[in-house]
């Protein structure tokens, strides 16, 4: 069992102790969830009052003053350090040892790097190249001809077809399909005709992706994901599309085909791309919606179809308010025709 004195834990997470520094702590949990011996963290200050509940022997949070008992450790970026934490108290138990399983199947042509870890019932095709250190789980494929980087993760059930190129310290996780066919067809004499896809996929270095994510390969040329991007689960990103460097990607996303993210845009969960359009620098766009044209830098959208995030507030609360307009339209017409009514018999009165 990992222990730290919370003075030792603090040196390692660049922290300073305020309370007793002697603590010692064995283990990370939820603030809700923790126990004696454990060290949880508080990164917003909305959540204060949890610190006169939780059962923790120390709390990890930000250098705002904090009136508590309970020993801190005080640094600049809470979550990132918790998460430090989390690697000190639990590291990977479930790393496989290095070595090529017996039931899998490795070309004579492939390249294994150093410290390879195989697992069984995998495929490596003709002319792969695996890097050192990286980790291949239960049934992973990788297509002819495809380079794998050093340190990368792959969880069961990954596939990586031909040709395509994945950077160091990636992670992906199960049922992953990196180079699929793209959806392109022809459509001529009443019937659909395949467009052959001869690109790959090229996806840079740190970068996370979620089970059963796909990702197609280009027409031609490249699919890219920039360094540093996070992408969540059951997202489909479509051929020609190129992300950039650490853009968030939240789950059941589909961005179509020769889409373009620039660095560091958020994409919501469920939200839909179409093809052919850009999104600027540092944009967002709000979970469920439907992006029809190029997005500017610096942008927050939302709703369908996605407009500036503060004027679709305004639309949605004039839309909740329809029932009564359309009510006062109704009774101000009656009014009107009443009142024309009234005046068509004044008129007649008069002849």
């Amino acid at each position: 069992m990992v222990t730290r004195s919370l003075s030792e834990l603090a040196a390692e997470l660049n922290g300073e102790v305020v309370g007793d520094p002697t603590v010692v702590i064995g283990g990370v949990a939820g603030i809700r969830e923790a126990m004696p011996g454990d060290i949880t963290f508080l990164a917003n200050s909305r959540y204060d009052a949890h610190l006169r509940e939780t059962a923790a022997s120390a709390v990890i949070c930000s250098r705002e003053a904090r009136d508590t008992a309970i020993p801190l450790i005080i640094v600049d970026n809470p979550y990132l350090a918790f998460q430090r934490a989390v690697r000190i108290f639990r590291p990977d138990r479930h790393r496989p040892a290095p070595g090529v399983h017996a039931t899998a199947v490795v070309s004579p042509e492939a390249s294994l790097g150093d410290q390879v870890s195989i697992g069984p019932y995998c495929v490596i095709e003709a002319g792969a190249r695996i890097g050192d250190r990286t980790v291949l789980m239960t049934g992973c494929v990788i297509g002819h001809g495809s380079v794998i980087g050093d340190d990368t993760f792959l969880y069961p059930q990954v596939i990586v077809r031909e040709d395509c190129v994945l950077g160091s310290r990636c992670i992906l996780h199960p049922g992953i399909i990196v180079g699929s066919d793209g959806f392109g067809f022809a459509f001529d004499a009443g019937r659909f005709h395949k467009v052959p896809q001869v690109g790959n996929v090229v996806v840079g270095d740190d970068v996370e992706i979620g089970a059963n994510t796909t990702i197609d390969r280009a027409t031609t040329h490249s699919t890219r994901i920039g360094d540093g991007t996070k992408i969540d689960n059951l997202v489909q990103i479509g051929h020609n599309v190129v992300i950039g460097r650490h853009c968030i990607i939240v789950a059941q996303v589909g961005i179509s085909g020769s889409t373009e993210l620039e660095d560091h845009v958020t994409l919501g969960g469920q939200a839909g791309l179409v093809g052919h359009i850009r999104i600027g620098k540092g944009a967002m766009v709000g979970a469920q919606s439907g992006v029809t044209k190029s997005v500017p830098a610096e942008t927050v959208v939302t709703g369908y179809p996605a407009t500036q995030h503060i004027l679709w507030r305004k639309l949605q609360a004039l839309f909740h308010r329809l029932p009564d307009l359309s009510q006062r339209t109704r009774d101000l017409e009656e009014r009107v025709a009443g009142l024309e009514r009234e005046r068509e018999r004044a008129r007649e009165g008069v002849r």
